[in-house]
């Protein structure tokens, strides 16, 4: 069900890049009427800020190191970016940056080695189950708490101009909820550590262990800070822009 070694090597460029909203709330104050960046923009920022994007950006940047790697490949989604690659045979796999998942995974059931078997090593702290229907992927979370969750991927290519209006709509919508996701190694795995709504959290293998609360924006910093190495003036800025917009309700 994993990639073949070709796109392996293009996804793993991403393996430390975490998903979060941050930058759509700090670049959406700076910029002017376009807040979808270009990829030459997004790599500026990552080398000055170490910041990342949103699943539109991570998507935009993964077709784009595709496309220079001579790997076919197309966006996905208008509310939740993501991308289908393409091997030598024109088989597909999910790769999906936004939600942070450890390897893209085949969808295609006629593939010899495709499966509907709970599998690991695919999603951060918690098995899963992939099953194809028409133009539709459901995919299966199951928790190590017994709980597990469902969520549907339209697999149908859809326009390059279509994805990128789909991103324009979703930089200019800045909720009043900070996030980001990032692949952290914990022990032997590679866990899911979430920063949401001023509360963070580690998933694993053995479950869901929370941190204490941080009861400054600068503590947020040095914990964000810790798990991601962004700038530290750029996450002042940023929570700064996320608190302001909380004691606005």
């Amino acid at each position: 069900m994993k990639a073949t070694e070709e796109i392996l090597s293009v996804w793993r460029k991403f393996d430390k890049f975490p998903m979060e909203t941050l930058t759509k709330a700090w670049y959406y104050r700076r910029s002017g009427s376009k807040k979808q960046r270009d990829v030459f923009l997004m790599e500026e920022h990552k080398e000055q800020y170490g910041i990342t994007g949103n699943c539109f950006d991570l998507s935009i940047w993964l077709l784009d190191e595709f496309a220079n790697r001579g790997i076919d490949a197309y966006p996905i989604g208008e509310d939740h970016g993501a991308v289908i690659a393409l091997d030598e045979s024109g088989r597909r796999y999910l790769c999906d940056l936004g939600d942070q998942w450890l390897n893209p995974i085949l969808i295609d059931t006629q593939a010899e080695d495709f499966t509907s078997e709970k599998l690991k090593n695919f999603f951060p702290g918690a098995e899963i189950r992939v099953e194809p229907s028409g133009e539709d992927v459901k995919i299966t979370y199951y928790r190590p708490n017994g709980k597990s969750s469902e969520q549907i991927y339209q697999t149908a290519p859809i326009e390059r101009t279509q994805f990128l209006a789909a991103a324009e709509h979703s930089q200019n919508s800045i909720k009043r909820e900070p996030l980001l996701e990032k692949r952290v190694q914990h022990g032997e795995e590679t866990a899911h550590w979430e920063f949401y709504n001023w509360k963070s959290f580690l998933s694993t293998q053995n479950g869901l262990f929370e941190d204490p609360d941080a009861e400054s924006i600068e503590k947020w910093v040095d914990r964000i800070y810790q798990k991601t190495g962004y700038d530290r003036e750029f996450l002042i800025e940023t929570l700064t822009i996320y608190k302001d917009l909380k004691e606005q309700n």
